[in-house]
């Protein structure tokens, strides 16, 4: 009989399915549900590092306003700012409470400094392990793409030794060598890393001509891009790897794991089709297993990485050769 239990950042977990960060996991109404549709493990909604300095920078303005003490501003920056975490301290509790799957907190950070005090506080609150979710768009034309990637491993290391939770980076594919730096971030001290994070994008609305939020949730066509990286990455990092993006069925979990992840985030498909997709999803992983004479999902996972597979140069090949070429008997 198959078994779909994986190890992830040192974690163990029933099932590779993780319900992702996202407002879903804001609190814990749906987690039980989760648990018991076959959830290995929960990420909780992040806190955000610029939220609370938001907080605090509309406050100081209007206390300009006003002329108040500044040492009574003072008080209030650190009011503000224990107020947060203490919120999301109770929300880990009560998470532990709630089920008995491992709990992930979760920072969506910019810096390596202020917020890496809540590593700490996070650890000593009982989560199981801490997410931390990066993303600077490089868009800065004065900042050089070292210096970006200089940010990122600057932030690993400061958490790897502000807290002894397993570490899982939650990384974006916007690097000049994206395979170098996935193993720079194993290497500062990622237990595991999630290829990729999912992040606002812009759109047009042309009758009011303004900037609105573009598609929020992820398509199924998605899958290909962390699909690649981990079927590149895979055996060349020591962390565990996980796919996020795209994974909106069970044949897509099963496709990530060949290619060499150790679990899937999911959200958007949750958002669609409501909880129990994820008892379809695991459903189908341990048909799969037991139709195809795997045991667990260590003798799966990796078989189609470019590690494993008989012509590797198909995981780097860019260009559209067979399907877009100009012989049409070739596109049919």
């Amino acid at each position: 009989m198959s078994t779909i239990a994986t190890k992830f950042a040192g974690l163990d977990l029933k099932s590779p399915v993780i319900i992702s960060s996202s407002g879903l996991t804001g609190t814990t109404k749906h987690f039980k549900e989760f648990e018991e549709n076959g959830a290995g493990a929960i990420v909780l909604k992040s806190i955000f590092e610029e939220e609370i300095h938001f907080e605090y920078d509309k406050f100081l303005q209007e206390a300009k306003e006003f002329e108040y003490d500044y040492e009574y501003i003072d008080y209030f920056d650190y009011k503000i700012k224990q107020d947060n975490i203490h919120k999301y301290l109770e929300l880990i509790q009560e998470a532990k409470r709630t089920v008995s799957i491992p709990i992930i907190a979760s920072v969506n950070c910019v810096s390596d400094h202020e917020w890496t005090y809540f590593a700490q506080q996070i650890e000593k609150a009982g989560a199981d392990g801490l997410e931390v979710n990066i993303f600077l768009l490089p868009s800065d034309i004065k900042k050089t793409s070292n210096e970006i990637e200089e940010t990122y491993i600057k932030i690993v290391e400061s958490v790897r030794k502000a807290t002894k939770l397993p570490l899982i980076v939650k990384m974006s594919h916007y690097f000049t060598n994206l395979g170098e730096m996935i193993k720079k971030v194993d290497k500062a001290g990622a237990d595991a890393i999630v290829l990729f994070n999912r992040h606002y994008n812009p759109d047009i609305d042309i009758n009011t001509r303004k900037l609105t939020p573009g598609f929020v949730f992820s398509t199924p066509n998605e899958i290909t891009l962390p699909l690649r990286w981990i079927g590149l990455s895979y055996g060349k990092v020591n962390a565990s790897l996980a796919a996020s993006t795209g994974i909106h069925d069970g044949e897509g979990l099963v496709k990530v794991i060949l290619a060499g992840a150790s679990a899937v985030e999911i959200a958007s498909v949750i958002y669609k089709k409501g909880v129990s997709v994820i008892k379809e999803m695991t459903d189908f992983l341990t048909e799969y297993m037991n139709k195809n004479n795997f045991n667990t999902i260590d003798e799966l996972k990796g078989l189609v990485s470019q590690k494993n597979v008989k012509n590797p140069a198909m995981f780097e090949r860019i260009q559209f050769m067979r399907y877009f070429s100009d012989n049409e008997a070739d596109i049919i």
